[in-house]
């Protein structure tokens, strides 16, 4: 990778998969897979060193993070738990000599089975866990931590896991404020630090909790609060603490660091929907990807895919169809699956859980298909090197 490269950074269901398509965001290759087929959650890249972090596993591999200093080609995994493969592997040693298995004993043994997430800030490497938990490295990711203040809130005896289960899976800092971040978990909702996690705030408030009440979903608003199973949430450029939300019962804006939230979903199709997007420098651009609801398919409304934008920061929604399929769509995109870069015009991307990656270097307007035929794609990140 050379200064002024782009690459799509995409997890899948088996192994992580890099798109670079260059400088001109044209000629668009496909590398991978990666991770000894992992299936790899999240990948992230540092655009000042080019060094990449890839995570994920499960009930077979055990949880772990890979990463790579040489733009992928070659990759070392952290492995934090263990899984079926480490049990296989004591009671049979020519199997443990087929994998190459050692039994040097594992940071945290069982307590979780999977890395959802990462976030790179200010040096310090975060990564979130199924069953949620968040840990944090501050080499690289040879070694993490658990960040115990989190895991032992006063809320965690209430915290209910959503249908992938109890996921920490959103990772939000604030690039001017070290020790300022945010987490989504499915279903405990929004929880933020100030104090590097120290100690954390839940703060899923609904600022007009009578115009929201009456939904008879669970993940519905309710008792004064937005549904707790938060599926994505992004933080706004230039004001560190305007924030925007899906999860499974809308679209939400909180212009005070998540102590309130507003609904927007005033204009859209769907209330129910994975992931949210806002314009690298203008925070009232958003986008998203409505889908039919859990209850009728998760899949896009009428069969018909289209990105839906706000350049009114949620006041009101414009379809964007061109270049997307408009009959007999069926594909999911999931809440970790879109992404942009921060050229100008802004680059969007997306990926689908049938394999395609899309793609608009027009903020939204038109699409292109990348690549398809990709596992399960659970992941899309941009790596755009300084």
């Amino acid at each position: 990778m050379r200064s002024g490269d782009l690459t799509v950074l995409i997890g899948t269901t088996k192994g992580a998969f890099l798109v670079a398509g260059g400088r001109d965001r044209t000629d668009w290759t496909v590398k991978g897979p990666y991770c000894d087929g992992w299936p790899i959650n999240h990948v992230i890249g540092d655009p000042d060193t080019g060094q990449l972090w890839a995570a994920g596993g499960g009930d077979w591999n055990g949880a772990g993070v890979w990463r790579s200093g040489d733009g992928g080609d070659n990759w070392e995994l952290t492995k934090l738990t263990k899984g079926t493969i480490d049990d296989w592997a004591a009671m049979d040693p020519e199997f443990a000599g087929t994998i190459g298995w050692s039994d040097d004993p594992l940071p945290f043994t069982d307590r979780f089975s999977q890395i959802w997430s990462l976030r790179l800030s200010h040096g310090t490497l975060y990564a979130g866990t199924k069953p949620a938990a968040l840990l944090k490295s501050d080499d690289g990711g040879k070694s993490f931590q658990a960040l115990e203040s989190l895991t032992n809130h006063p809320s965690a005896e209430s915290w209910n896991p959503g249908a992938a289960g109890l996921v920490l899976h959103t990772i939000v800092d604030d690039p001017a404020t070290p020790g300022k971040l945010w987490v989504g978990i499915s279903a405990a909702g929004v929880f933020a630090t100030e104090d590097a996690g120290a100690s954390w705030e839940r703060r899923n408030r609904l600022s007009n909790a009578a115009a929201c009440e009456g939904h008879s979903h669970p993940a519905g608003p309710r008792d004064g609060e937005t549904g707790h199973c938060v599926h994505n949430m992004m933080r706004a450029p230039g004001d560190s603490d305007l924030l925007y939300q899906q999860n499974h019962h809308g679209v939400w804006r909180s212009s005070d660091g998540g102590r309130s939230w507003d609904s927007i979903n005033e204009g859209l199709p769907s209330t129910f929907g994975f992931p949210i997007r806002v314009h690298p420098r203008d925070p009232q651009t958003i986008w998203t990807f409505p889908l039919n609801g859990d209850a009728v398919g998760r899949f896009p409304p009428d069969a018909a895919a289209a990105v839906w934008k706000s350049s009114d920061g949620g006041r009101s929604w414009q379809a964007k169809r061109a270049g997307l399929p408009q009959e007999a769509c069926f594909f999911t995109v999931l809440r970790q699956a879109m992404a942009g870069d921060g050229r100008d015009p802004a680059g969007l991307y997306f990926g689908t859980n049938s394999g395609s990656l899309y793609a608009s270097f027009d903020e939204g307007e038109n699409w292109t298909e990348l690549t398809r035929h990709l596992p399960t794609i659970l992941s899309v990140e941009v790596l755009d090197l300084n």
